[in-house]
């Protein structure tokens, strides 16, 4: 059976990616050259960019033309509680945390329903952005409840707060339950991440709790949705 053009061209080319040929980051040619190239319609060479994007290997960028990814993707292993630093020593990558906010807050009601807190409550609030290879590609909006976690400092929020949570206060972090959606970018994720380009983000939304079943944790996760692959109950391993 013959096989349709366009399949032929995407295989052709994801292939050369694979193998290194485009480098992540470099432009594909446009359109036009890459119809001469191939000897057919832009229809066809258009229709084997989009599944090329739609399989991860481009990005289709309005101004840039067909940018090839970095297929090397981070496991973000949401069957399971690991914390980023967990996740940046294991993938050998260099990495970093900034943190952005560090403050005790008043819950709003959103946080009242997410943490199960009442008003007179007060919330440990922490923004931090995680940084691998100099890409800054996850915003991490944390939200503790400060009747567990009674103090925080930027030092320990650059490193790991659940091994201080752990190791220091001696609170077992035992499972979370967790929701994943697509959204498009808020201001705030636009001025804190490398999203150029890119028109959404993956938040992985964690109600974390202790092993007693108390809400320790309300997070929200947004990921840069290139650098990836989220392999909804998770249990922490000990």
């Amino acid at each position: 059976m013959k096989t349709n053009k366009y399949l032929m061209i995407y295989q052709e080319i994801s292939q050369q990616i694979e193998r290194g040929e485009w480098a992540p980051g470099v432009q594909l040619p446009s359109e036009n050259e890459l119809a001469e190239r191939y000897e057919t319609s832009r229809e066809t060479i258009r229709k084997a960019l989009t599944l090329l994007a739609q399989r991860g290997f481009i990005q289709k960028i309005r101004g840039k033309g067909s940018i090839v990814l970095d297929l090397a993707k981070f496991d973000f292993p949401v069957s399971g509680l690991v914390s980023f630093k967990e996740l940046a020593l294991k993938s050998g990558k260099s990495w970093k945390t900034k943190v952005h906010e560090l403050d005790v807050v008043t819950p709003d009601r959103f946080l009242q329903q997410q943490l199960k807190v009442e008003r007179e409550d007060r919330v440990w609030k922490v923004t931090r952005v995680r940084e691998m290879n100099g890409e800054k590609i996850i915003l991490d909006k944390d939200f503790f409840n400060q009747q567990y976690v009674t103090e925080l400092t930027y030092e320990i929020c650059e490193n790991s707060i659940y091994e201080y949570i752990e190791n220091e206060l001696g609170l077992n972090i035992s499972f979370a339950k967790k929701e994943i959606v697509v959204e498009q970018p808020t201001e705030e994720d636009r001025a804190l991440l490398s999203l150029d380009g890119f028109h959404n983000v993956v938040v992985v939304k964690n109600h974390v709790y202790l092993d007693d079943a108390s809400l320790l944790q309300y997070t929200e996760s947004r990921h840069r949705p290139d650098k990836f692959r989220f392999v909804d109950f998770a249990r922490r391993n000990h």
